[in-house]
């Protein structure tokens, strides 16, 4: 087994932890455990698709971990009581008829351009990442956080790529199609990554190219647990900070590259250790991906936000999560396929959008302004350089959050809800200025149009011209459908 700074702290699979997070980020180097494994697909059928079919020709996904409240941001109560509707009040925005928490105002203008759905709904209120962006059709708590355990589905952004590979005839791309930013998920808080944006049963070919970010934050954010504050990079960064592939920068110097290369010679030794030439030979073309990568500096250069005027730098904010959706832009005007920005938990594990502790002071002062100012930015960008129609935009979570307010804590909090939640999508033949489904005076339960998460990954599948109903064969031989149970859902088109 390649082993890369190796450390004592094993997971339950033989693996360490460190092993485990560079070897998640190892697309970076376009390397693939399905080269040991071993995969097969089934065809899609050919068959009418129906509308907007393959209006899109790229996406970003936006995953906000912990789960943001509908109340706060989508699908605010204003009649409800106060022990339901909290501390923050409704906004109109420049659609009639629809009204949005007000710290987001700067979204409130832009909602002519959005789909938002209210009526998210399914019976799993834990933060199963895997089941918010696979077709897994039930949550597995035993292998929640074993990424490379083969009953793992694989990630949306990863069967895109794996259906382009094949369109490519195995060609590879100069920019990645599949790319994830910031950093590999769950790798800056205290427990090992969570399963979801992996190649899973299609093999770590299939793995997100992962970027990392080792800069501090500049900011302290509101805090989470009392006495237990820290600053925050997806609060605030400085300038010059930026983002880094396969765990450094691509400088492209020799002494740098003569570096990189010796790695390649690490996996050339690994490689002599397969025993079946076809898999030895699968494992060499991902080894020349590899160094094809480092070499290359239109990766890089797709990368580095910086080179952006200091204007639209401060438009997306200075934060990484600003930077980052600026970066997923400048990958997806360079060729780039798939972009995730992971919006993840920093530092301790019950942060990011999950809530339980200073719900108002967190949402108030850091998070909802800060998705107000990026993604604002990002759809005005898009639009304004002749993007917005071609590239969907998907903000996705795991669940909502409870309608009563838990006043213990300090704060307050709402807990996890995944019987009514609400999203945010544009772009790529999404409706403009459409709100989808219904939920009751407490936006606990849906009473109009209930959607399912897979509904919405098979609809964004139908927009990037991927059948929804395609299938991919699992370790036992089985045909499985991408989206599981989901189904394509035209009302979200408009």
């Amino acid at each position: 087994m390649l082993r890369l700074l190796g450390n004592p702290k094993a997971l339950c699979d033989g693996l360490t932890r460190r092993d485990l997070l560079h070897i998640g980020g190892l697309g970076a180097f376009g390397l693939a455990l399905q080269n040991v494994l071993g995969t097969n697909v089934a065809q899609a059928r050919t068959q009418d698709h129906g509308p907007k079919f393959g209006r899109a020709k790229s996406c970003i996904l936006i995953y906000k971990y912990g789960s943001p409240p509908q109340h706060e941001t989508f699908d605010p109560k204003p009649q409800a009581p106060a022990e339901i509707q909290g501390e923050m009040k409704a906004i109109p925005t420049n659609v009639p008829g629809i009204h949005i928490g007000d710290h987001l105002p700067k979204i409130a203008k832009i909602i002519d351009r959005l789909t938002v759905v209210r009526s998210l709904t399914h019976r799993y209120p834990l933060h199963g990442t895997v089941y918010a962006l696979t077709g897994v059709p039930d949550v597995d708590t035993k292998i929640e956080a074993q990424p490379r355990h083969p009953r793992q589905w694989p990630f949306i952004g990863s069967l895109v790529d794996f259906v382009e590979d094949r369109k490519a005839g195995g060609k590879q791309p100069e920019i990645p199609r599949n790319v994830a930013l910031p950093f590999p998920m769950g790798s800056k808080n205290e427990i090992p990554p969570l399963a979801g944006p992996y190649g899973a049963m299609l093999g770590m070919k299939y793995d997100p190219v992962c970027t990392n970010f080792l800069a501090e934050g500049t900011a302290k954010a509101p805090e989470i647990v009392a006495g237990k504050g820290f600053n925050d990079p997806l609060f605030g960064i400085r300038p010059t900070d930026r983002l880094e592939l396969g765990g450094a920068l691509l400088e492209k110097d020799a002494s740098q590259l003569k570096l990189r290369q010796s790695l390649l010679t690490q996996f050339n030794d690994a490689r002599r250790k397969l025993d079946a030439s076809e898999q030895t030979q699968s494992f060499s073309q991902q080894q020349q991906m590899a160094f094809s990568l480092l070499a290359s500096g239109k990766m890089h250069d797709a990368l580095d936000y910086t080179r952006e005027p200091m204007s639209t730098r401060e438009q997306y904010g200075l934060t990484l999560f600003g930077q980052s959706c600026l970066a997923a832009r400048r990958l997806i005007e360079a060729g780039s396929k798939f972009v995730t920005v992971f919006w993840d938990a920093y530092g301790l594990n019950a942060g990011s959008w999950d809530t339980h502790y200073n719900h108002f002071g967190r949402l108030k002062n850091f998070l909802l302004p800060v998705f107000d100012q990026t993604f604002s930015a990002l759809i005005l960008d898009l639009e304004q350089r002749g993007m917005l129609d071609d590239t969907l935009v998907l903000v996705l979570s795991e669940h909502g959050r409870t309608p009563k307010i838990d006043t213990k804590p300090k704060g307050g909090g709402r807990d996890h809800w995944s019987r009514a939640y609400s999203q945010v999508y544009a772009g790529g033949g999404m409706g403009r200025g459409n709100l989808i489904g219904r939920t009751d005076k407490h936006a606990g339960d849906v009473v109009d149009m209930p959607i399912s998460p897979k509904d919405i990954l098979a609809t964004a599948f139908h927009l990037l011209g991927i059948d929804p109903e395609m299938t991919f064969i699992d370790p036992l031989g089985r045909p499985l459908p991408f989206t599981g149970t989901g189904v394509f859902r035209p009302e979200l088109l408009g």
